[in-house]
């Protein structure tokens, strides 16, 4: 794959090198020579470069025909159109086979994905709330991809077997969704280049992707980079792994915070102006953040008094820290037992999950080890919590 990205002007540092963890497909990239600061490491010219807008011009009418489907059955999913035409042009490159020029390119992709897409039916009953959210929405996704293509009656560019052959789709729709990179100049597109698509996630990325113009893909150092090291990129907010864990299939060993799971109180999430990633506990101590504190607080005034819960609210917003630590003083009590709650029935929910997970046979069931790792590190996570929300009273 190196030797046919090379041949079509596909260029590395000195010293930059491909590794297999697995000898088959599980690849990384390493640097022998380190890099400095701001060096392009690795340049993928345009022409193996696939792109969702020159897709787009690609397959023209046949193709807006398939997107059409795709809106008719979620009207929310004009923003994920540019996926689906990496699927397509993944699918009519794999159908060519040997003739592909991206032939090689494809034969190094993994076989087999740990993602949610890729999960069966009884994986999803192990999994906590949230993780299962995010992982049956990739699912859900796909599931309308694959609907749109098999409603187009004469889809030109793919045959209709390969659109009718699941495996084979749902091995393309993960293709694309876990070696994407999206860009927003000169217009918003996904992309994948070849070769760049290897480096891996780290929480401390030490290089970046950038896609000029012209549409070439660089790979580039964010600092100087010592000699024998891993290149690596951010996929994904690092702050919480679950959303890297339901996409990409695996759960990084260097997160430091996961997000507290309080999926029921949503509502109250969205009210206060508050994110996912703003409401964390951290994984080395249990450290709860501010922000937990305020979503719970504030379903207790919700429930006990409107007024007050309506004045909460606006400091939130305001960040009137006066205000909150006025309210946060007085409910102390409810706030810490309604935490206590959450946190002793999500440890509960991961025990029972993880054993159940656990009870089956694995060669049905080849996820069940990063859903087994997920669970485990969430009832560590909280039991940490546990024991400082017992120390508080």
């Amino acid at each position: 794959m190196e030797e046919w990205a090379s041949q079509y002007g596909m260029q590395k540092a000195d010293g930059v090198e491909l590794y297999t963890h697995d000898g088959r497909s599980d690849y990384g990239v390493s640097t022998q020579s380190g890099a400095s600061a701001g060096q392009t490491i690795i340049y993928v010219p345009s022409d193996i470069v696939l792109n969702s807008a020159s897709i787009q011009q690609e397959f023209g009418m046949s193709l807006q025909q398939a997107e059409a489907a795709v809106v008719q059955i979620d009207q929310g999913a004009e923003y994920r159109l540019p996926l689906f035409r990496l699927m397509v042009k993944i699918l009519f490159e794999y159908e060519k086979g040997q003739e592909s020029m991206y032939y090689p390119w494809l034969n190094s992709l993994p076989r087999q994905f740990y993602n949610g897409v890729s999960m069966t039916r009884a994986c999803f009953t192990c999994l906590p709330p949230y993780a299962g959210w995010l992982a049956s929405t990739e699912r859900t996704n796909f599931y309308h991809f694959s609907a749109a293509l098999r409603q187009v009656s004469d889809y030109g560019p793919i045959s209709r077997n390969t659109i009718l052959n699941k495996k084979v789709v749902r091995w393309a729709y993960n293709v694309a969704l876990t070696r994407f990179h999206e860009v927003w100049q000169p217009e918003r597109a996904k992309v994948i280049g070849p070769v760049a698509d290897l480096l891996n996630h780290s929480a401390e990325p030490n290089c970046e992707i950038t896609v000029d113009y012209d549409g070439n893909v660089n790979v580039q150092a964010l600092y100087d980079i010592p000699a024998g090291s891993l290149l690596t990129l951010s996929l994904g907010d690092p702050t919480n792994p679950t959303p890297l864990f339901a996409q990409y299939g695996f759960l990084p060993q260097d997160c430091a915070t996961i997000f507290c799971k309080a999926m029921h109180l949503d509502p109250q999430i969205k009210e206060l102006g508050y994110d996912f990633s703003d409401l964390l506990f951290q994984t080395e101590t249990g450290e709860i953040a501010p922000r937990v504190w305020d979503v719970f607080l504030y379903d207790i005034l919700q429930k006990n008094d409107p007024n007050a819960a309506q004045q909460f609210c606006i400091a939130c917003q305001t960040n009137d820290e006066g205000t909150k630590q006025q309210y946060a003083g007085e409910y102390f009590p409810y706030t810490l037992d309604s935490l206590k709650q959450h946190v002793y029935g999500i440890m509960s929910d991961c025990e029972n999950l993880t054993m159940k997970a656990q009870s089956y046979d694995i060669n049905l069931h080849p996820r069940v080890p990063v859903i087994v790792a997920h669970n485990q590190l969430v009832s560590q996570t909280f039991t940490m919590t546990a024991t400082l929300l017992e120390q508080m009273g």
